[in-house]
């Protein structure tokens, strides 16, 4: 694909969320945590500062404690890579209320940029079909976007995984609060269980 067709990641990441209802949003590790934030901060946004990997894992956790709530996990590519085996484990739960976007800028934006597997071999897609994720796809225009975002309140039809190429712009960080404790909390209280 041509670096001039690559997606913005802040209107793919602001069109996902734009009619989100109810839905928990868990962002992996970095650049999609700053564009969840940055697509409007919400009580229902789980936000992974530090937890490498875990994005899919903490969103298989919450789509099966929560199945009547469509659950969302935006992450990016080097993240998914490190957590890959996670998709077995949702291929084999087959959450209906659980969507997954990976922002794909083949390169590992938090530790320098270096070139991430997805620009060579590696295929998320083909992984995730392979895994048992029948509603897997490649994302290159803002018109997938938008259908693979009608889909997500759907908590019937899922899993679903969608891998969109995103540009590899370096964006001002929007912050919202690091305090794990106060993140779980406020989801916890935005689901009507007591804090923790």
């Amino acid at each position: 694909m041509s670096k001039a067709n690559l997606l913005d990641r802040r209107a793919v990441v602001a069109e996902l969320l734009k009619e989100r209802g109810g839905a928990i949003a868990v962002g992996g590790l970095g650049a999609s945590t700053y564009d969840i934030a940055a697509a409007g901060d919400h009580d229902r946004n789980f936000y992974l500062w530090g937890g490498m990997g875990g994005a899919v894992m903490i969103g298989l956790g919450l789509a099966l404690a929560q199945p009547t709530l469509p659950v969302v996990v935006i992450t990016g590519d080097g993240e998914m890579l490190m957590g890959m085996g996670s998709l077995a484990t949702v291929g084999l739960q087959q959450p209906k209320n659980l969507s997954i976007i990976v922002l794909d800028n083949e390169a590992y934006g938090e530790t320098g940029g270096q070139a991430s597997h997805t620009g060579g071999s590696a295929d998320l897609v083909g992984v995730a079909k392979a895994c048992g994720i029948g509603d897997s796809r490649a994302i290159t225009t803002m018109a997938e976007v938008e259908d693979f975002s009608s889909s997500l309140q759907d908590v019937t039809a899922g899993p679903r995984f969608a891998s969109a190429k995103i540009d590899a712009a370096n964006l001002e960080r929007v912050l919202s609060s690091r305090d794990g404790t106060y993140i779980v909390n406020r989801i916890r209280g935005s689901l009507g269980h007591s804090p923790i």
